[in-house]
């Protein structure tokens, strides 16, 4: 198999980890020694990884792929993504479990069914997963990934549907608006603490 047609990002190779070419690798599967059950990965230009060998550490897992004999080879690949093909993923997951590839390009619907815009990515910063979609000619409008903000997806019939309050694509009528904001009745902890008063 060459470059992957319908590419899913599985990992992204990060620093080396000794002299003998393995490589600190974090994964973005479930279980994060699966990455090994894949087979070959491939970098954006066509190239093909295979491990030969997988451990966890900390956060990641180190790896050793073929080939890959020395630390310079390994420090040469530092930043690099690893994808494989989406058909070869299984599709037995949970029945709230997505894979971000099959998010992207998902129509956007408001909470009354009307489309609104299309899911452009995915992002994790940290926080949990986040949709960038485009609203109304709007680019990078952004949607927190939640049973409150998201609460059906479909990607049979090709849609999410946003519940626009909880995604905060609307003012929520109870919220304090600006202008009722007072600064002296919000508190601001013990002088000494380091706060301006």
């Amino acid at each position: 198999m060459n470059k992957p047609q319908n590419p899913v990002q599985m990992a992204v190779i990060g620093a080396a980890h000794g002299i003998k070419g393995e490589l600190r690798v974090k994964t973005f599967t479930g279980e994060p020694l699966a990455l090994a059950d894949y087979g070959p990965l491939y970098a954006k230009d066509g190239r093909a990884f295979h491990i030969i060998d997988i451990r966890p550490a900390n956060t990641v897992v180190v790896v050793r792929f073929k080939g890959i004999s020395d630390r310079n080879a390994a420090e040469a690949l530092a930043g690099t993504e690893l994808f494989v093909d989406r058909s070869v993923l299984p599709d037995d997951g949970e029945e709230d479990e997505f894979y971000h590839a099959d998010l992207v390009g998902l129509e956007v619907r408001d909470d009354t069914g009307v489309a609104i815009g299309k899911v452009v990515a995915v992002h994790n910063f940290g926080g949990g997963d986040i949709l960038d979609v485009t609203l109304g000619g709007r680019k990078g409008v952004l949607i927190p990934f939640t049973q409150a903000a998201v609460p059906q997806v479909s990607v049979a019939e090709g849609f999410v549907r946003v519940d626009p309050a909880a995604a905060g694509l609307v003012d929520d009528e109870d919220a304090p608006h600006e202008e009722d904001f007072d600064p002296k009745g919000r508190p601001r902890g013990p002088r000494d603490a380091g706060g301006n008063r």
